[in-house]
């Protein structure tokens, strides 16, 4: 029991540290040895031609996988994006050759870092809906996930403008 209290514990000292908002309706999803927390997206402007989305992915393997890609009916296109800030201007850019996990590495995709960018939104789900979208890892192959809208006040640092299953 106490170890039990200890890892959650740990776990939203996790989740605190990387700006990824911990709450009763959490999900989490599994696809071998990744773990994917939380999968959220701020709810889309009504004109927005892009849209932001988020999650934890926690690699508990010894080896090391790839975010590579994913498709949803929820936009036209699914892509993977880094932003880095050169000379105090943040710059975004597709992330060519995907995500790396590092084995026994947790990457946070957030607003203001790597994150996954919706192109030209088909559904605009209100706050607390949710829609689902594959992700594609080299090692793991297509995960199934769902992502929940979230307002952008419960948002981790929402100044950007641009939301368990097993797979065996």
């Amino acid at each position: 029991m106490k170890l039990r209290i200890i890892t959650s514990a740990a776990i939203a000292a996790i989740f605190a540290a990387t700006g990824v908002p911990v709450s009763s309706d959490a999900h989490d999803f599994k696809a071998g040895t990744l773990e994917l927390k939380h999968p959220w997206s701020a709810k889309a402007p009504p004109v927005a031609p892009v849209l932001g989305a988020y999650l934890v992915i926690v690699n508990t393997g010894a080896e090391a996988d790839r975010l590579v890609g994913g498709s949803t009916p929820a936009a036209e296109r699914l892509e993977l994006h880094e932003s880095t800030l050169v000379d105090g201007v943040a710059r975004m850019r597709p992330a060519k050759q995907g995500i790396e996990i590092q084995a026994g590495k947790t990457v946070s995709l957030r607003p203001g870092g790597a994150h996954i960018m919706l192109v030209n939104p088909r559904q605009r789900p209100g706050e607390g809906e949710k829609f689902k979208a594959t992700l594609q890892f080299e090692k793991a192959g297509p995960v199934e996930v769902e992502f929940v809208v979230q307002s952008k006040a419960q948002a981790p640092s929402a100044s950007q403008d641009h939301g368990a299953h097993t797979k065996q």
